[in-house]
């Protein structure tokens, strides 16, 4: 089979699951027209974008959602990671009903957010001290700055892939509306380089800022080799260090930073902790949250009228001691690396130009093959044949990213990822030709 021919048999193979896709959801798709009214391009929430057009979801329950065209689905991508506990758990729906009663938006302090605080401390290494936020965004804008308030030098070190929230984007190097901060972009996992872009720019970098595995670029972990070097690097020179645990704070009781055994300055965190709730934190060392404490002459200013609200402290502080305790986090982690081993399994037995990169309940599809360390070589991955498996697997009631994103909750059970299984074998089997290494562009 030549390229040419792959090439057209790969367009229209797409055009044909995305015509097949309009054609069952007609509802979603006059839901998209009429949204087109009032937003950008009917959206406001660029990940959440495809062509023809978006689904509109309705309603879920457990591990299902449920389409404007009343398509059942089993929920495998988990709001992106926030969603670990499923739709409306009932524990969690309990506290939110019970604080509602109580009244909200008290313009003071409660007495939840101390004792939800205190959890987290607990629970990650690095945290002496937390403040709450709203977002995982603000999270991310409030500890670099914070960081480097506190050190006073100006330039905060990211990689390419790299992704902290809305103003801070570096899936293909710097995008136009992050936060004017001074950037240096450094490749992921490139330990010798990376090492010597640090020691280059020593005096004036403030923030080394990473995930320990890179979520939104593809579920590309960091090796211990490359977090060490950063841990001992940025210690002799000051620089602060910070781990974006945002969405990898689940995939180990204490993060991470917990399973290596790496400690940073600071640690951001958002999603799932909320308890599904919008949600974000930051914290650390004593030595650089203290200057945050209002006590102290010349404090740190840190706003937000919502950042201890009453919901959020209620469903967080449920979640993290009585849903999502460390026994469930191994239990939850074990189940992910399971299913993502056998996943490899059946790409390897069908020869197929398919891989899926993640550690514990988070994982990703790429249609390659070979080690994926950074989005580099995720790039070598054939993205039409990525869109491919995507409505293809709506089309088998599995709902997932469009960027193949892949992620296990609390509510998913072996039946649940039986069905996940056999219609990714489905998917290779009857896309073989289009999933060979020749076809897929590989050698």
């Amino acid at each position: 089979m030549s390229d040419n021919i792959t090439n057209v048999s790969l367009n229209a193979a797409l055009q044909e699951a995305q015509e097949n896709f309009a054609g069952r959801n007609p509802k979603s798709e006059a839901a998209y027209t009429k949204a087109t009214k009032s937003m950008p391009g009917g959206n406001t929430r660029t990940s959440l974008f495809y062509t023809p057009f978006p689904l509109a979801l309705v309603r879920g329950e457990g591990p299902h959602l449920w389409d404007a065209d009343e398509h059942k689905y089993i929920d495998f991508l988990g709001e992106f990671t926030a969603g670990i506990f499923g739709h409306s758990h009932p524990v969690i729906r309990a506290a939110i009903d019970k604080t509602l009663d109580a009244g909200i938006n008290f313009g003071g302090h409660g007495l939840l957010e101390a004792q939800f605080a205190a959890t987290l401390c607990e629970r990650f290494p690095a945290l002496d001290l937390v403040r709450f936020t709203n977002s995982g965004t603000e999270a991310n804008l409030m500890a670099i700055s914070t960081a480097l308030a506190v050190n006073k030098r100006k330039k905060v070190m990211v990689f390419n892939g790299g992704y902290h929230g809305g103003v801070f984007t570096f899936h293909h190097g710097h995008n136009v509306i992050n936060a004017p901060f001074d950037f240096i972009i450094a490749r992921y996992n490139d330990v010798r380089a990376t090492q010597q872009l640090i020691e280059d720019n020593a005096s004036v970098l403030g923030v080394v800022i990473l995930e320990p595995m890179q979520g939104g670029g593809g579920c590309i972990p960091a090796t211990r080799e490359f977090l060490t070097m950063l841990r001992e690097t940025t210690k002799a020179h000051g620089i602060t260090l910070i781990f974006d645990e945002v969405m990898t704070s689940r995939l180990g009781p204490g993060g991470l930073q917990g399973e290596h055994g790496i400690t940073p300055d600071l640690t951001t965190l958002g999603k799932y902790i909320g308890g599904g709730m919008s949600f974000g934190a930051f914290g650390g060392a004593a030595s650089i949250m203290s200057h945050l404490d209002p006590r102290q002459p010349h404090s740190i200013p840190h706003a937000g009228t919502f950042n201890n609200n009453v919901l959020t402290m209620a469903a967080g502080l449920t979640a993290m001691t009585q849903i999502y305790t460390s026994d469930a986090v191994k239990t939850l982690n074990r189940f992910g690396e399971d299913t993502r081993n056998k996943l490899n399994a059946i790409a390897r037995k069908h020869n197929a130009a398919m891989s899926f990169s993640g550690l514990g309940s988070m994982m990703n599809v790429h249609m390659t093959t070979g080690e994926i360390r950074n989005v580099e070589d995720a790039a070598r991955g054939n993205a039409q044949l990525r869109d491919l498996f995507f409505f293809d697997m709506l089309e088998r009631g599995i709902y997932l990213a469009r960027r193949g994103m892949i992620n296990l909750s609390l509510v998913h059970e072996k039946s649940h990822v039986d069905e996940l299984l056999v219609a990714v074998e489905d998917f290779v089997t009857i896309r073989q030709p289009l999933l060979s290494s020749k076809a897929a562009g590989h050698p």
